[in-house]
């Protein structure tokens, strides 16, 4: 574990995003919060929450952090909404974004990469009787902010 004694604590923020794409079917139940084991993108959202506040217990040598906030927000494909109603032949992609805070001596991204790993889990989890082709994708860090490295943004 490195040893972050003589670091000051600031203010760190972390994002990460990640993506999963599935059938026409899968999609639509995760909209509509029909699937057999309820609402998807709710429980999604609970689960990567959970997920980033336990990211200590899951990743060897990764800090215990005190995070002061944490979010799970989904983003839907753009398109006409009567058609994503009755297309069977489509493929569609849900992203997940997690953003988490800490006033803390080391980074939060790990929490980060770790909530919208979760959130996209549970959504396979909840809707693989639909679609076992699932796939998630591109889980990267996208922005952190605090901290002596500052700033990063992917372009």
């Amino acid at each position: 574990m490195v040893d972050v004694t003589d670091k000051e604590p600031t203010d760190r923020e972390a994002r990460a995003e990640g993506f999963i794409r599935m059938n026409g079917e899968a999609f639509r139940a995760a909209m509509r919060g029909s699937e057999k084991k309820g609402d998807v993108l709710a429980a999604a959202r609970i689960a990567g929450i959970m997920a980033a506040k336990r990211t200590s217990e899951l990743i060897p040598l990764c800090h215990l952090l005190p995070l002061t906030g944490c979010s799970v927000n989904f983003e839907l494909p753009d398109g006409d909404a009567s058609k994503m109603e009755t297309d069977t032949s489509g493929t569609y992609e849900i992203r997940a974004v997690c953003t988490a805070r800490t006033h803390a001596k080391t980074g939060v991204e790990m929490e980060a990469l770790t909530g919208v790993s979760a959130a996209l889990l549970t959504i396979y989890d909840m809707c693989k009787a639909l679609d076992r082709a699932m796939e998630i994708r591109e889980i990267r860090l996208i922005e952190k902010s605090g901290g002596k490295s500052g700033t990063f943004k992917r372009v």
